[in-house]
């Protein structure tokens, strides 16, 4: 195996750890979601959805954008042993998430009644001081990614999600308990609250993990620090000004990237109770449905590439800082084609089995919603595909210096999808299911405008037959015995919850195992590729004992 076939290797293999770690979270996310809803109902589903979205917003512009800025110029300085440098950055990126982070808090705090319609206020203001503390875990994920490892960040996002699941049941069946003599709607109003406490206490328990395990290795940073002979140590105001420039592009970015889902929440509760005379109460229930059922399973498979971004952002920016045009665009391919290789299938089983993996997760919901959430989970099938390349491609021009590129090309997609809610919202009687079509018709302009701009910058030409056909061929075929299996054991055994759990377990894994046979047999991954996968050694054997690989 070649040095550069192990360097593409390696960051695969964090993005791996890193994606796991996603996954593991979502799961949780979902597995807690449950038991939440039948805490808090569909109603303080319907407070939380909003509150959240708004402090997801806030976080956006503050903080979330924090780990992969500092990831990238750290990493930068790293690749030619700027250890000073990287240091001081750390240290200044920390005061600058405490200044933006603080305000940022306040102004959601005391601004909660204006963002928030009704009730959903409670909400976002306990969620209010965790963009505070959001901020500083962002710059110390950063600072251990950019050094090319992704355990410290795994490990945090898995315990974060444990203390936010945990605390958030919790909570919200006390405050449940101890608001029972209110009316229904403040009762779930307080539930909500709850909620929205697990969330802070679960950022809080990273946050002191990730400074403890900083503080485990200091002593290593700061003697290479000391070690380090570099002449130009840059003054605070510079790194100030690197750090703007930076992360201004990045939050730009990164708001306009998620701006979508505001403005289409926004557009369908005002459409729809101003234009239509729905009762608003209705209309957030259904928004959160939609927003808890649908989009929260669909961003499960994007978490993967999600986690192929961020370890993708600080290999890349080190390569591209070198010059090295070839190595730079030799890791797009493979981030690329590995994403492909795992979204396409994900979506074509997402869209098969949507209701049936509805109704496993949110059992307690009635009837009529868990069809709702499967229609619109299936809806947002192709998104998937386009949100996990866009993602990709956000961060391969963040990496390269091109970071203002996405927010042109965000603006233009965010107008487009814009027009065509607003239009189908006026003029059809669709309602909710307007979104998903303005989502996809949003991540597919993404994807092809930010292909356009990666091909510009880096000359990198995209190989379509074994990254894209071929998956989604083989993904046709999971499909087909997936939705075969699902369905043929469900007329066979006593209809049920249990027996839906039975069949979807069933069809899962036989689908895995019919797409890894067909991937592989039409040739769509060679050996070295799969290699260079989590577990991918592992796979090779397996594959070659299937004769779906030559030795």
């Amino acid at each position: 195996m070649t040095s550069q076939t192990k360097k593409g290797n390696s960051f695969v293999k964090q993005a791996g750890i890193l994606a796991m770690a996603g996954i593991i979270c979502r799961i949780i996310g979902l597995l807690y979601r449950s038991p939440l809803t039948g805490i808090i109902g569909e109603t303080g589903n319907g407070f939380y959805a909003p509150a959240y979205r708004i402090y997801q917003m806030i976080l956006l512009i503050s903080s979330y954008s924090i780990p992969s800025a500092v990831s990238k110029v750290i990493s930068q300085r790293l690749a030619v042993h700027q250890y000073k440098n990287a240091q001081r950055i750390f240290r200044c990126s920390l005061i600058y998430v405490m200044i933006v982070g603080g305000a940022a808090s306040v102004f959601a705090f005391a601004f909660a009644d204006l963002l928030s319609p009704g009730k959903a206020a409670m909400v976002l203001r306990m969620l209010a001081p965790t963009i505070f503390f959001s901020g500083l875990l962002g710059v110390l994920r950063g600072y251990f990614q950019a050094t090319k490892t992704m355990v410290p960040t795994s490990i945090s996002q898995i315990m974060e999600q444990i203390l936010n699941a945990v605390v958030s049941i919790g909570a919200a069946f006390l405050l449940m308990k101890i608001f029972a003599d209110t009316d229904d709607k403040t009762r779930a109003a307080w539930g909500a609250v709850g909620s929205a406490l697990g969330t802070g206490i679960g950022v809080l328990t990273a946050l002191a993990f990730m400074f403890l395990l900083y503080e485990m290795n200091k002593k290593v940073i700061l003697d290479r620090v000391k070690r380090d002979t570099t002449p130009n140590v840059l003054t605070d105001k510079q790194i100030f000004r690197i750090i703007l420039s930076m992360v201004t592009p990045v939050i730009l970015s990164t708001f306009a990237y998620n701006a979508s889902a505001l403005i289409n929440q926004t557009l369908y509760l005002q459409v729809m109770e101003k234009y239509h005379g729905e009762r608003l109460d209705d209309i957030l229930i259904i928004n959160g449905i939609y927003d808890t059922q649908a989009v929260g399973l669909s961003n499960i498979p994007i978490a993967i590439a999600s986690a192929m971004a961020a370890a993708i952002l600080p290999s890349i920016a080190g390569t591209f800082e070198k010059r090295k045009v070839k190595e730079v665009n030799g890791k797009i391919h493979t981030a690329i084609k590995t994403i492909m290789f795992i979204a396409i299938p994900a979506a074509v089983g997402m869209m098969v089995l949507a209701r049936p993996i509805v109704w496993l997760l949110y059992p307690t919901t009635a009837k009529s919603s868990i069809d709702m959430g499967g229609a619109l989970l299936a809806a947002l099938g192709l998104s998937i595909v386009f949100y996990s390349l866009s993602t990709l491609s956000n961060a391969i021009l963040q990496a390269v210096g091109k970071a203002t590129k996405p927010v042109t090309n965000a603006c233009i997609a965010l107008a487009v999808q814009t027009a065509i809610a607003a239009v189908l919202l006026f003029v059809t009687d669709w309602g909710i299911y307007c979104l998903p079509i303005a989502v996809t018709v949003y991540s597919l302009m993404m994807c092809i405008l930010n292909g356009i701009t990666v091909k510009k910058v880096t000359g990198y030409r995209q190989e379509w037959v074994n990254t894209f056909l071929l998956p989604f061929w083989a993904s046709v075929v999971m499909g087909v015995i997936t939705a075969g299996v699902y369905y043929g054991l469900m007329q066979v055994l006593e209809d049920g919850w249990m027996t839906n759990a039975v069949s979807i377990a069933a069809a899962v894994v036989l689908g895995m195992l019919v797409y890894f046979a067909a991937a592989l047999k039409f040739g769509a991954m060679k050996k070295n590729e799969l290699q260079a996968m989590p577990g991918g050694r592992t796979m090779v054997v397996l594959a070659q004992r299937m004769h779906l690989l030559k030795k």
